[in-house]
């Protein structure tokens, strides 16, 4: 695996979806990550951007919305970043939901984080210069 660094940037719409996934899959297909890091990673960036369109700009802010997502990768790790400019919002406070014995009893929400802790070897958020600032580390080894 090769160095590498993209970016990209993202419409405030649901549409940023398919879009940032197609783009993390293709970086995985030229970088050729191992399968269960690629399904982490894509995983987790689906999660935080569905977390960040719902929730990051409702109420609309006073400056355009904006969404950015980066990717690092090197031979140990890729470190993805999302970043927005919306409403402070820090995914890794707080516990997940227990977990339950049937589906009767779940929660609606919180699972989603908990998927991401459980791939990722590091989640960790950051709000600078208002900016929401969500870092998502997968070893590949």
């Amino acid at each position: 695996m090769t160095d590498s660094h993209d970016t990209l940037d993202l419409p405030a719409d649901l549409g940023a979806v398919p879009l940032a996934l197609q783009w993390i899959e293709d970086i995985a297909e030229r970088l050729q990550w191992p399968a269960r890091v690629t399904f982490g990673l894509t995983l987790s960036l689906d999660e935080a951007l569905t977390n960040v369109l719902s929730y990051a700009f409702d109420p609309p802010g006073p400056d355009a919305p904006a969404i950015a997502v980066s990717c690092q990768a090197d031979g140990a790790r890729i470190k993805i970043e999302l970043r927005d400019n919306g409403r402070p919002y820090d995914p890794t406070a707080g516990d997940p939901p227990p977990l339950v014995a049937c589906l009767d009893e779940a929660y609606i929400g919180g699972q989603g984080v908990r998927l991401m802790r459980h791939y990722l070897d590091t989640l960790a958020y950051r709000r600078q210069d208002g900016w929401n600032c969500l870092t998502m580390v997968m070893k590949t080894g």
